[in-house]
Order: C-alpha cells, then sequence, then structure tokens
C-alpha cells in the first residue's frame, strides 16, 4: 500500500449486499482455484466493490467470473482476466503505472491498492468522468483517469514502471515503448479484430524488448483519437 486508504462500500447512497462480503471471499476462492496466487492482488480484488463499476441491472453478476457490458458500449473483463493481467505485472509498491483503456475502471482501482500512482487513460469521456467519481468515493487518490488518445500514451507524467493495454494492437507503438522505464513491463493483447489475439508481456531492455504470450484472449481493437461523443 502505498499510503492511502482502501475505500468504502459506500458511492452515491449504494448500500452494500446483505452476502456482499461472502460473495467477494467466494471469487477469490474461485480465482485461487484457477491459478491466481498473489495475495496482494487477491486481496485488493476481495475489498473492492465491483458493483459500483456497473449499471445497477447488472449488480446481482458483481461477483461472477464473467465480463459485463458498461456505459459507451464497452465492457468490463472477467475479474480472472483482471487478476492474472494485474498479477502478470508484478506490480511493486514504489511503481508508477499507466493504463490504456479505463473501461468501468475496475483494474486501475484494483491497481491503485498495489502502486505508488496509476494514470488511466481512455478515449470516451463519459468513462473517464466515472471512473474519477467512483475513485474519490472509494478514496483512491492515487489513481487519475483522464480524456486521452491512448496510443499517445502519457508522456507528461512518464516514464512509468508498468504499463497495461485493454484493448488489442497489431504492433506495440513507439511511444509506448519510450514512456516505459528500462526494465519495465508492458502487457498488451496483440492481433486484428475479430479474431482470438495473444496477451504478450514485454520486457524493455537496455537494447531489445523481450516478449512472453500469457494467455489468449477476444477484445476490441484500440480506436485512435478521442471519442466525439460520450
Amino acid at each position: 500500500m502505498a499510503g492511502h486508504k482502501p475505500g468504502t462500500d459506500q458511492i452515491s447512497g449504494s448500500s452494500p449486499l446483505p452476502d456482499e462480503a461472502e460473495a467477494r471471499a467466494a471469487l477469490v476462492l474461485g480465482l485461487r482455484r484457477r491459478g491466481v496466487g498473489a495475495r496482494e492482488v487477491l486481496a485488493a480484488i476481495e475489498r473492492l466493490p465491483r458493483r459500483l463499476f456497473l449499471s445497477a441491472r447488472h449488480h446481482s453478476l458483481a461477483y461472477e467470473d464473467v465480463a459485463l457490458p458498461i456505459e459507451c458500449g464497452q465492457t468490463v473483463s472477467a475479474p480472472s482476466v483482471v487478476a492474472f493481467t494485474v498479477q502478470a505485472l508484478g506490480i511493486a509498491p514504489e511503481h508508477a503505472v499507466l493504463e490504456i483503456g479505463t473501461g468501468s475502471g475496475y483494474q486501475a482501482a484494483i491497481m491503485a491498492h498495489l502502486a505508488a500512482r496509476v494514470e488511466t487513460l481512455d478515449r470516451f469521456a463519459t468513462l473517464a468522468d466515472l471512473a474519477t467519481r467512483r475513485f474519490a468515493a472509494l478514496k483512491l487518490d492515487n489513481v487519475k483517469a483522464r480524456q486521452a488518445d491512448g496510443f499517445e500514451g502519457f508522456r507528461q507524467k512518464g516514464p512509468f514502471d508498468r504499463i497495461v493495454v485493454n484493448a488489442a494492437v497489431e504492433a506495440v507503438p513507439d511511444s509506448w515503448i519510450q514512456q516505459l522505464k528500462p526494465g519495465g513491463l508492458l502487457i498488451a493483447p496483440i492481433g486484428t479484430a475479430k479474431r482470438a489475439q495473444s496477451l504478450i508481456r514485454f520486457q524493455k531492455t537496455e537494447s531489445v524488448m523481450t516478449a512472453e504470450t500469457l494467455m489468449s484472449v477476444r477484445t476490441v481493437m484500440l480506436q485512435p483519437g478521442l471519442a466525439k461523443k460520450l
């Protein structure tokens, strides 16, 4: 932890579900059985109310290991995908992290419990604004959401120890490589639209980027620029 409070379950007057603690514990147990072993990651997932990152009609599914729709026609990844991705990042308490593709803000909130600082970008202003409100309600003061073109990264706050990308690209842009510290890790889905992509972990050395395939995923392609609406 980086000197901030983990947060509460209260947002916009919502009250926790009676069995929410049990549902979170069951989710974490399921993640352990699937091979997620990083205790800090599991603790952050158990601590965070995932339902607060979802619309009311999906609250009953908040602790199921499924992807769910969110605003702006986007989705929030299944908790197992989030857990495996964050575990693979190996975030340390002193790290600065850049996330490209804020979505609901759920993954960024998990990483905020692990890192010194998280910067998260989304092309939709609505998603960045909603995530900002959720972070504030949870008293997570070390994570900031902004509307920005993910392909450009966020040079003003770089370089970063870790970069994670939540939409697929055909190749890693030079801007991301430049904003990654030597020895840093970058995880992104690599591939083309409407096909399975490879979630790849890159490590930056002084002269080369090494690559390791983590798993097969299927996600939308990262779009350039800012969304004109929403």
